[in-house]
């Protein structure tokens, strides 16, 4: 489906690959002004918290979790959606049956615009 303008959410090859973490992977999607992340969180497995200067918005498609931010726990599940101001501590916990996250950066983060592992700088 993919001509560089339209994807889908379930189609694996598609994006830019990234391990976030142990049992974190993200595909990435840069645009010019803002940048999708489709995030798939196997059950219990959890990031680092970590900041960036981009303001993000994440939106939980599937499962359940604990979103941490600013130090302050959120239990979240599908349908939750959340807004992160740039440079605020945060990062999330799936549930027991993992979770599936969009997220959406502005603007679009430099280190994700590239296949790799981690969070970047």
């Amino acid at each position: 489906m993919s001509n560089g303008n339209f994807f889908n959410l379930h189609d694996l090859d598609q994006g830019i690959q990234r391990k976030l973490a142990e049992g974190l992977t993200a595909r990435i999607f840069p645009g010019e002004n803002l940048m999708f992340s489709v995030v798939r969180i196997e059950p219990n497995a959890e990031g680092s918290i970590h900041s960036h200067p981009e303001e993000q918005w994440g939106i939980m498609l599937e499962g359940s979790g604990v979103r941490t931010q600013d130090g302050v726990e959120h239990h979240v599940k599908a349908g939750d959606f959340w807004c992160t101001p740039g440079n605020v501590e945060h990062g999330l916990k799936a549930g027991p049956d993992g979770c599936f996250v969009i997220d959406v950066f502005s603007p679009p983060r430099g280190a994700y615009k590239k296949a790799g592992s981690g969070y970047g700088a």
